[in-house]
């Protein structure tokens, strides 16, 4: 079956850039958060409602491959993806790129655990486990 990729576009912010006008580093792992923040919303059910229903997804491991950096006043596009769903956990993929070159900038993904409130491992709820299936 063919995976949903959902994108969203963004502006660097002079915020996320180091003194050379650079995007840093960590402000990539953000941008993934956007990224699978609007795949959820695109999907159908926002991460903040995700919560109130008394579950996070807790990140277990993220990892970023710098292609090329993106600068202060660049936009960009992150595209995210689900790469692997099991009943407990569930792995992100990112590529993020030029919205003008279309130039891959990063790619990455993150891993996340489903958990309660109070901390227990549970299971993902089905509708969301359904996105793997696409």
């Amino acid at each position: 079956m063919e995976k949903v990729v959902q994108e969203v576009t963004l502006h660097v912010r002079y915020a996320e850039t180091d003194a050379m006008g650079i995007v840093h580093h960590a402000s990539y792992i953000v941008y993934f958060e956007e990224g699978r923040s609007n795949y959820a919303r695109q999907r159908g059910s926002d991460y903040a409602s995700f919560e109130r229903s008394g579950l996070y997804l807790t990140v277990s491991e993220v990892h970023a491959r710098y292609v090329k950096p993106a600068k202060y006043g660049d936009q960009i596009i992150v595209r995210c993806w689900i790469d692997e769903m099991k009943s407990r956990t569930l792995t992100f993929a990112y590529e993020i790129i030029h919205a003008d070159t279309h130039e891959t900038l990063v790619t990455g993904f993150s891993k996340h655990i489903c958990i309660t409130h109070e901390g227990k491992v549970t299971t993902i709820p089905e509708q969301w486990r359904r996105w793997g299936d696409s």
